[in-house]
């Protein structure tokens, strides 16, 4: 039967540019049907390459025969690892002094990775691969070039960066960095939950040209506002890049650009970090590009000042257009009502269940599992990576190397507004959670929701869970002393996956088992990824609970710290950062949204149903404010 696919041996796949020139111009004249004999003359040409294993040994055996500044060149491209350290060698006893090994056909090497990267025809994971070349080549280097007290080789420019304060989450940072010292800039990385003056003492002592800022969850916006205004008040000039998942070019025009007078760029990926800082740090084009952004973020301050405001309903009007949910319908009592600790959940049972889309997206390979795997562009760096990851998560079950801890916590509570009260009958107490409305009008019928919509007034139950993923820190010492970037992202990386996982699979558990309102359930994992379940699990800090000042208050119902030996840091982010947390919701109308913006009206109630003031309360919803 006719068919249009083709089968690919994954093994085979090379960076373009580095296909035999002869074999690839008679491909493309085949594809691209440029003469009339191309097939003929491809047949011809196909049987000097036949054989493919052994046309691949024989090649292995060809480059450790080249010279050895082709070889240090070809290594940094492949990213191969195993000669590094004796083809360096070599290369040194061949220099006059050892800095000329690194000036010279280490740095012309990641120029071509560089230059590859830039072009699109080299992805991410195989900038991180040759990272992890060129930085044990330059670490058997240094010693070398100490004992000679000669300095090092110049940087293109020394740029700090950091994860701010109360923040833990670095693996885009971490990945910005490896990039920026491929394109040989120097970068000093201050880790994670660094303090404003930690940062500022750094970039004086280091003489930087550049500061970095990264952060993830929601607080961070108004840390990384407060490490500005501290560079302002400290008469610094020197640009300011901002970065992480929580960050936007809106916010950073909006709330960061009017408090600190020199530059302050938003970074939207790793792929952009290397031209932003190429052009800040140009003689040439640095003027223009500053004045360029600097003019981009003046019209995002006039385009909000000038657009008229969705217009936000009062919010006894938002209440009255709230969500009605038939309590006729709402789930039954659990069937096993407590907290439920998990010590050990089997990683192997978590694998299954992993969502691989957000995995490539972490290494900037966009697309959507499986498919990303016979994507026309990235599929072959999406299949070499998917490949790694699978052997290493082989590695990290059997070897034990981490431990999945978990709690669920199911409790009887009734609706009271757009409040949710727990009742703890054996400690005679209550826990309230204030949620938040939609404010913004609604067309055609829309509710403006709240998540106190989906609770009974009458009586009903209502979870909560934290799930942990423990024991990275000794893998990813032992990657770093070994100057390996790739393992160290790539575990943080499976980590992180691992956490969402067990967070599905223990809803799946609460559904059809502990609180039991779904018994017979029976999803496939591609049904769980588009949450086709009933029920939902909203977490503190996103859409429909953006606030996480919650988390506090749901650890300490969960016992989370002894459960789950999970913490939290001031700005609630958790640790290790491998975690999530969040509540169940088991009505079958109850459904994600997003709260967006709030009025000051259910800002001064919010504060007032929380007992704090006014500015506690605008510090934890200052994104709902904007």
């Amino acid at each position: 039967m006719p068919s249009d696919m083709a089968i690919v041996n994954a093994g085979q796949l090379d960076v373009y540019d580095t296909i035999d020139p002869e074999l690839r111009d008679a491909c493309e004249d085949v594809v691209l049907n440029r003469r009339p004999d191309s097939t003929e003359r491809l047949i011809t040409l196909a049987e000097r390459f036949k054989g493919t294993d052994a046309v691949a040994e024989k090649a292995a055996e060809e480059w450790r025969s080249w010279p050895v500044t082709k070889r240090l060149e070809h290594a940094l491209v492949k990213g191969i690892d195993a000669y590094i350290v004796e083809d360096t060698e070599e290369a040194r006893q061949q220099a006059v002094r050892p800095i000329e090994v690194i000036e010279g056909p280490l740095m012309d090497g990641m120029n071509v990775v560089g230059d590859l990267f830039g072009s699109g025809k080299m992805f991410l994971p195989q900038v991180v691969k040759s990272a992890r070349v060129m930085k044990k080549a330059v670490a058997h280097l240094i010693p070398f070039i100490e004992d000679e007290k000669e300095e090092g080789h110049k940087a293109k420019g020394r740029i700090i960066m950091a994860t701010v304060k109360g923040d833990v989450h670095d693996i885009g940072k971490n990945i910005v960095g490896v990039v920026l010292q491929c394109n040989g800039y120097e970068v000093i990385d201050l880790g994670v939950m660094v303090a404003w003056s930690d940062i500022l003492k750094a970039a004086k002592d280091n003489d930087a040209d550049i500061i970095g800022l990264s952060g993830l969850i929601t607080p961070s916006l108004d840390e990384m506002v407060t490490v500005a205004e501290e560079m302002q008040r400290a008469g610094f000039t020197i640009p300011l890049l901002i970065g992480g998942a929580t960050t936007s070019k809106v916010h950073t025009a909006l709330k960061i650009d009017p408090v600190y007078d020199g530059p302050v760029i938003h970074v939207l990926d790793a792929s952009r970090a290397v031209g932003v800082a190429s052009q800040l740090l140009s003689d040439t084009q640095r003027d223009g590009f500053v004045e360029a952004t600097a003019a981009d973020y003046q019209h995002v301050r006039d385009v909000r000042a000038g657009k008229e405001a969705s217009i936000l309903l009062p919010l006894a009007d938002a209440r009255a257009n709230g969500f009605v949910a038939d309590m006729a319908h709402k789930a039954p009592p659990p069937a096993q009502p407590g907290l439920h600790v998990f010590d050990a959940w089997s990683l192997e049972n978590l694998r299954g269940v992993i969502d691989w889309t957000p995995f490539f997206r972490a290494w900037e390979l966009h697309g959507t599992y499986p498919e990303i795997l016979d994507d026309a562009i990235v599929g072959e760096s999406a299949r070499n990576l998917f490949a790694d990851a699978n052997k290493m998560l082989d590695t990290i079950i059997a070897e034990k190397w981490l431990t999945a801890r978990g709690v669920v916590g199911l409790w009887p509570c009734a609706r009271d507004g757009d409040d949710v009260v727990i009742h703890l009958a054996e400690e005679e107490r209550h826990v309230t959670f204030s949620f938040l409305r939609q404010q913004i009008r609604k067309s055609r019928d829309r509710a403006n929701m709240c998540l106190a919509d989906f609770i009974s007034p009458d009586g009903d139950w209502m979870g909560g869970f934290a799930v942990g993923i423990h024991g990275i820190d000794p893998h990813i010492a032992r990657f770093r002393a070994g100057h390996d970037d790739y393992q160290d992202i790539l575990l943080k990386a499976l980590a992180d996956r691992f956490a969402e996982a067990f967070a599905e699979r223990l809803h799946q558990h609460v559904r059809t088992s502990l609180w039991a309102y779904a018994p017979s359930e029976q999803l496939t994992n591609e049904a769980l990824i588009r949450e086709e379940y009933r029920g939902i699990r909203p977490a503190p800090g996103y859409p429909a609970c953006p606030d996480h000042s919650h988390k506090p208050m749901l650890f300490e119902l969960l016992k989370a710290d002894d459960t789950t030996g999970l913490t939290l840091t001031e700005s609630f982010a958790m640790l290790p950062t491998a975690a999530v947390s969040g509540f169940y919701f088991g009505h079958p109308d109850s459904e994600y949204f997003g709260v967006a913006r709030i009025g000051q009206d259910q800002l001064e109630d919010y504060a007032q149903r929380r007992g704090v003031d006014l500015e506690t309360a605008t510090r934890w919803l200052r994104p709902n404010l904007d």
